[in-house]
């Protein structure tokens, strides 16, 4: 199979699927009080950093619902309420957090599975919350829309890791297919 960059999504949303299970199968070791205690990382607690990404990526699939493809797989996030700020607290409580991520990323998948490569190449244009326009390749987007997720899992997994909880194998390789 040649690796374009539709094949490239599709491995990384099911990465980002399969690690955002093993880091909530780890954070759930957590109580609560060690769940939201302030560590020093960029969003305070572990609590805090899954938001913050439960939050970025709602951010960004709106954005990505705007695209001149208007994908079908987005019909959902059309719908949820714009977060007003990256660390606006979606769900006060771990469980329904979770549930909103495994939502979440079988929405991610189902985009990616969706999304063609000429759609990659098109341009995608989105305003910041200051209202700042910008004009960029949707596949330049959806890269640092996986890139974004990467690193703030690997404060995640630094904190629990900190806690005595090993999140366990975190690497791409584990699940990239054999060659044909």
């Amino acid at each position: 199979m040649t690796m374009s960059l539709k094949n490239q999504f599709e491995l990384m949303a099911g990465y980002n699927r399969w690690m955002n299970d093993k880091l909530y199968a780890a954070a759930s070791r957590l109580d609560a009080a060690a769940m939201h205690e302030d560590r020093g990382a960029f969003f305070g607690s572990v609590f805090g950093t899954l938001n913050h990404l439960l939050v970025a990526d709602t951010i960004w699939l709106k954005r990505f619902a705007d695209h001149p493809a208007v994908f079908r797989s987005l019909d959902r996030v059309r719908g949820l309420p714009h977060p007003y700020s990256l660390a606006e607290v979606l769900y006060p409580e771990f469980d329904p957090l979770r549930e909103a991520r495994r939502d979440m990323d079988e929405t991610i998948v189902r985009l990616c599975a969706e999304a063609t490569n000429d759609a990659y190449d098109q341009a995608l244009t989105y305003s910041n919350r200051s209202g700042q326009v910008f004009v960029r390749k949707f596949g330049h987007l959806m890269q640092h829309f996986f890139n974004h997720q990467t690193h703030h899992r690997g404060q995640v997994t630094t904190l629990l890791s900190q806690s005595g909880i090993d999140v366990g194998v975190t690497d791409l390789s584990a699940m990239l297919p054999e060659a044909d």
